[in-house]
């Protein structure tokens, strides 16, 4: 099964690139995030391969005043991975590790955006995620993280918005994790659910910062790092020791703000304050979505639109569990004024976290 990629020397395994072990879970995903420099909108986008599902899928999703707008489509892959469109959203790779560009043609809804990403420093390769329940794998993948600013626009309607240097983020990860329909296979159960995810990528002015941390119930952080990119060519600096303290917002699991401190390789202590501000769900990414979530199958091809007012969802409720906040920053560093910078925190906290007080599946702060 010869495909274009097989052109590239990409291969990882001694086949053609249209197979990657034997997996069912094994997918390749680009995600995109990108915001206004006043925190009022945001946009993310997210493209999936799954090969041995023989499906990609794609969506795109703009909010502003609590109302998303997305565009959700999935196509049969037949095999070839560097055709990177479904339907009416396109990823297009422009200069490798650099520049990207997503662009959404929704004739039949008046959407379209055209956007280009640009890295501000090279990716930051995370550790490796591995995750098990019980024997089974659940996670084991690698993902990398990348800082940027965008260009372009985005028109909804008669109206058109300007980006123009807005901040984002992107990732990029491949490997194993859950996709589509649950396997209903019965097996010996692995306890209760439990998930403790953060992941804040921020932007100061002459540098970012990126932070994640899976925790385990008792709040000991299995893959957590913390790594200080320089936007002036500088090496990546790895923090050690890193830390955080989490603070939520009363009747519920969501972040109200965030204290980062870690060391820096010189000695020195580095502190970031967040402050929580809009709240952004992602299932208008895909994520989570009870009919468009990653992997799901819709036939040979298919699209959907979607207007989501979150104002009016529960946010305990479990569809609402993995989400952004848009967030203000304050960077402390040894012998440096404060900087100022923007950012956004994803959380995803299911099950006990000691540190938190959370003892069930979803209890919420006092």
């Amino acid at each position: 099964m010869l495909t274009a990629a097989d052109d590239y020397p990409v291969h990882q395994l001694p086949e053609p690139v249209a197979f990657a072990g034997s997996d069912r879970n094994f997918y390749d995903r680009y995600y995109f995030q990108g915001y206004d420099a006043a925190g009022k909108v945001f946009f993310g986008a997210a493209l999936g391969v799954y090969p041995h599902l023989n499906i990609i899928d794609a969506a795109f999703m703009i909010q502003r005043d609590g109302v998303q707008h997305s565009v959700f489509a999935s196509r049969h892959l037949d095999h070839e991975r560097m055709d990177t469109r479904v339907g009416p959203i396109a990823v297009e790779v422009r200069e490798p590790l650099k520049r990207l560009r997503v662009a959404v043609d929704d004739a039949a809804h008046n959407f379209k955006a055209v956007l280009e990403f640009t890295g501000l420093a090279a990716p930051v390769e995370e550790p490796r995620f591995t995750h098990r329940a019980g024997a089974l794998t659940v996670l084991d993948l690698t993902r990398m993280t990348q800082g940027g600013t965008w260009e372009g626009e985005i028109a909804l309607g008669d109206e058109c918005l300007a980006v123009h240097g807005w901040r984002g983020a992107r990732d990029r990860s491949w490997g194993v994790r859950p996709l589509g329909p649950r396997d209903t296979r019965a097996h010996a159960p692995a306890g209760e659910p439990q998930w403790y995810w953060l992941w804040a990528p921020l932007h100061f002015d002459d540098c970012m910062l990126f932070f994640h941390t899976n925790d385990d119930a008792q709040g000991q952080g299995w893959n957590r790092a913390a790594v200080l990119v320089p936007v002036n060519g500088g090496a990546p600096q790895k923090l050690a020791s890193v830390r955080y303290q989490a603070a939520y917002r009363p009747g519920t699991r969501q972040l109200a703000g965030l204290r980062i401190s870690a060391i820096l390789p010189a000695g020195g202590e580095v502190v970031v304050e967040l402050n929580c501000g809009e709240v952004v769900y992602k299932q208008g990414e895909g994520y989570n979505h009870p009919v468009w979530g990653h992997g799901m199958y819709h036939g040979v091809f298919e699209t959907a639109f979607q207007t989501l007012d979150t104002r009016v969802l529960d946010p305990n409720d479990f569809t609402q569990v993995h989400l952004h906040a848009l967030c203000s920053a304050e960077l402390h560093r040894p012998g440096q004024a404060p900087r100022r910078g923007q950012g956004v925190v994803e959380q995803m906290i299911v099950g006990a976290h000691a540190p938190s007080g959370f003892k069930g599946l979803l209890d919420v702060a006092a």
